[in-house]
Order: structure tokens, then C-alpha cells, then sequence
């Protein structure tokens, strides 16, 4: 998982340069707070309004500019975490995370446009992963992303928590947990890369049989479109369901083409029509079955896919 980067020295200069340089950084750790780059980046502006609403003086009398920036980004993080619940009660169907290109495969436009931007992609930013942290507390998931991911003291977690070290110990103690439970016996990257093949195959043949034998009999299929397209408004349930269901989606898109792709450093699908993305599918695959298939299609969560 990602480490956290210490200043040279312990200490930055609080000029444009070296304050700029921890963008990376923020934009890394809202990204896996809130599952949105867009939001991410809204976090990481405000974050950067904040310190140069500061005068000169004031930004000198920082012992350590970057932990001060980071300590601002969760603190924003933390609340938005807090009104995402009832934000996500008004969404219209399912949310889930927004998916990401493997850094060689950034469209053009907002997300494309700054290096600093890109999101670095490993295990804590897989969807699964990602999906397990959307069922924490707010205050779970900022401990558990602070200490487990980029490795900061609870002494630190607390300040931006606004706990105690011992009661934020005690929160990532239960995030860790629940992400354990959601754990099953991970396929080789390989084989990952294997199966997704096969699944698109299938798909591509509206084979039922065989969609059926790479889903897990207990599979889930779940869709966002966010009000704005299609989607299926529930989860669909069961293996045998969520192959019909497919072969009669294959059925019904005529002009599409199915490419594999990078999604959040996993093997993943994306589905373009006149070289326009639509949609992009996450797996959860463990052993040699698919576990769940997320697939999002609200265009706003496709800014890095949009062409290409």
C-alpha cells in the first residue's frame, strides 16, 4: 500500500513550489476517502484556498506545512464523509466509486490535463476495496486510509479525527476487520487477467452457459447511472440471473465494443460505441469465479475515460 512521503529535512519551504508538491499526496488520500476524483479535487483546492487565505507570517510559524495540509484535507474529507450519506440517499440508484484508468490510459480533459492529478493505483484503490469502505463510518474510514494506506501515527489520526489515539486505534481495528471478512481467496493477477478475457468472450457470444460457469452461483451485477442513463435501479442477484441478464444486454447493443482495460489496478472491461466510452466494469474475482461485476455508466464518473 502507499506510504506517506516525509518532507526533506522535515521541512518545507512554505513556497508555491514546495507546497504544490504535495499535491499528489492530497490527491491520493481524498481520492480513497471519498471514491471521487472529482470531489478529491475539490477537496484538494479548498485545502490549497485555506492555506494561502493565510498570511505569510502565519504560514512561516507552521513547523511542517505538509502535515498541515494533510491534516486540512481529512478534516474536510472527514465532514464530507459525514453529508455523502444523505447525499447518497437522494442518488438515483446505486453509487458506486468512481473508476479509474491504469495511468498509460488517461483520456484527454480535466482528470488527463495535470500528472499531479493521477491517482497512484495498488490494492487500496481497487473497487472492491473501495465498495467495503463506502459501509464504514466516516471516522472508520479516515482512521483506517490515514494509518493502514499511508502509515501516520494515531497520534496524528486523532488530530484530524478528532479522537483519541486509543479510540482511533480502536476504528481502524473495526475497518480492518471488515475488510478482512469481505477478502476471498484472490486469484493470480494473471489469472484475473484470464478470467475477464473468458468473461468477455462470452459476453461478446451471448453464451449464457458459459457467463454462468465464470460467475459465482451467489454473483452480484450492480449498475450506476446516476439518474442520467440506464441502469438497473437494484443489484442483481445470483449467478444465473446476472447471465441472462448480460446476454440480454448484449443482445440490445448494437455497435459496441467491449476492451479490456486497467480499472482501479485490476483487470477490467470498458464499453465503447463510436470510439465514445459508455461504460466501465469492475471485477471481484476470487478463486476462478466472478464475484461481483460493477459496471458505471453515469458520464460523469467517465471524465478520464471519456475518449481513447
Amino acid at each position: 500500500m502507499s506510504d506517506r512521503t516525509e518532507p526533506e529535512g522535515g521541512r518545507l519551504d512554505p513556497s508555491l513550489d514546495a507546497i504544490m508538491s504535495e499535491r499528489r499526496q492530497l490527491i491520493n488520500l481524498a481520492y480513497r476517502l471519498l471514491g471521487s476524483l472529482a470531489d478529491a479535487e475539490d477537496v484538494v483546492q479548498e485545502t490549497y484556498a485555506r492555506w494561502y487565505a493565510m498570511s505569510r507570517r502565519q504560514q512561516e510559524a507552521i513547523e511542517s506545512p505538509g502535515a498541515w495540509l494533510t491534516k486540512v484535507a481529512g478534516r474536510i474529507c472527514l465532514d464530507l464523509l459525514g453529508s455523502a450519506r444523505a447525499r447518497r440517499e437522494r442518488y438515483v440508484g446505486e453509487w458506486i466509486p468512481e473508476p479509474l484508468p491504469d495511468r498509460t490510459e488517461w483520456a484527454g480533459g480535466r482528470a488527463g490535463a495535470d500528472p499531479a492529478d493521477r491517482v497512484t493505483l495498488d490494492e487500496s484503490v481497487g473497487m472492491a476495496f473501495l465498495v467495503v469502505l463506502e459501509s464504514m463510518t466516516p471516522a472508520e474510514r479516515v482512521a483506517f486510509i490515514l494509518h493502514d494506506v499511508f502509515r501516520y501515527p494515531f497520534t496524528e489520526v486523532a488530530e484530524i479525527v478528532g479522537r483519541t489515539p486509543a479510540a482511533c486505534r480502536q476504528l481502524a481495528s473495526s475497518a480492518r476487520r471488515r475488510v478482512r471478512a469481505s477478502e476471498g481467496a484472490a486469484a493470480p493477477a494473471a489469472r484475473r487477467a484470464g478470467i475477464v478475457r473468458e468473461f468477455k468472450r462470452a459476453w461478446e457470444a451471448k453464451d449464457v452457459h458459459a457467463l454462468i460457469g465464470l460467475l459465482d452461483p451467489a454473483a452480484t451485477a450492480t449498475g450506476d447511472g446516476g439518474g442520467l442513463v440506464n441502469a438497473a435501479p437494484h443489484p442483481i442477484e445470483g449467478g444465473e440471473r446476472v447471465a441472462h441478464y448480460l446476454a440480454d444486454l448484449a443482445a440490445r447493443g448494437d455497435g459496441l465494443t467491449l476492451l479490456e482495460r486497467t480499472v482501479n489496478g485490476q483487470p477490467g472491461l470498458v464499453a465503447q460505441q463510436d470510439g465514445v466510452t459508455l461504460a466501465v466494469f469492475a471485477f471481484d474475482i476470487a478463486g476462478d469465479r466472478i464475484k461481483h461485476l460493477w459496471a458505471v455508466l453515469n458520464p460523469d464518473k467517465l471524465g478520464p475515460w471519456k475518449t481513447g
